[in-house]
């Protein structure tokens, strides 16, 4: 089931995203997402592990169709609350998404594999419920705000207690195990660990996305449809029934 963040958690994470240092981080990951995934107006997302409902309003600001789905009651009233009526919002788990077999063109993990208790089923059923692209979103373990966020929780209480955080080697090989040999491409941002973002985001250059220790790393996987086939029986109807008469070596012998 994983960490489901309570009433107090989800009020103290929507207070944190509203900081302007992290107000400009969540914008810089917002555009490698965008640069990333390229969704098109009118196509349809899903948020698995919405939170309070930034990338919901986000991705409403790129035209698309928006459902987000997250354990948390409480994070769900918040994002009932920032979005509106213009999203569907679901209570689930990211292992047991209640969606059909390519039910979207994009799913969207944002921070939020990293809290679920089965990573490799949570990326099976994202891969199951879309059917063109999947982007996966996480806290980069071999970053220095990484290994700083594990270290502080080593001492103090952390919402990062309960997460477990992941390289772009890890998820390539989980993602290749689910799905075979499909494109992926990843990138990462916020390259410097500063409290003030200003000089980070002008510092942020497309070359330097290349590099694997940024402190977020966005990866997208392009997904190869799969369908669920069963064999179709149809009735045989002849069109013509041969007499015994047409049938060689038959002989028809009148009964008495």
């Amino acid at each position: 089931m994983g960490h489901v963040f309570d009433f107090h958690e989800a009020v103290a994470y929507e207070k944190w995203t509203k900081q302007p240092e992290n107000q400009l981080a969540f914008q810089m990951e917002i555009q490698l997402l965008r640069d990333m995934l390229q969704p098109r107006p009118g196509e349809s997302i899903l948020d698995i592990g919405c939170g309070t409902g930034a990338c919901l309003t986000a991705f409403l600001d790129m035209g698309l169709k928006v459902t987000g789905i997250d354990p948390s009651t409480y994070m769900l009233d918040i994002a009932l609350s920032n979005a509106g009526n213009r999203v569907d919002l679901y209570r689930g788990f990211a292992e047991d998404l209640p969606f059909d077999d390519n039910s979207f063109n994009h799913a969207c993990l944002f921070t939020s594999l990293e809290f679920v208790d089965d990573a490799k089923k949570a990326l099976e059923e994202a891969c199951r419920v879309a059917k063109d692209r999947l982007f996966i979103g996480v806290l980069n373990r071999y970053a220095i705000k990484g290994v700083e966020r594990r270290v502080r929780g080593m001492f103090t209480p952390s919402i990062y207690n309960h997460a477990r955080f992941f390289s772009v080697w890890q998820l390539k090989y989980m993602l290749y195990d689910l799905v075979g040999h499909v494109p992926i491409s990843w990138r990462t941002v916020c390259q410097l660990p500063l409290p003030s973002g200003k000089f980070a985001h002008s510092f942020e250059q497309p070359f330097l996305q290349r590099c694997p220790f940024g402190a977020f790393a966005g990866m997208v996987v392009i997904l190869i449809p799969r369908v669920r086939t069963r064999p179709l029986t149809v009735r045989y109807q002849p069109t013509h029934t041969p007499t015994t008469d047409a049938v060689p070596g038959v002989t028809v012998t009148q009964a008495p």
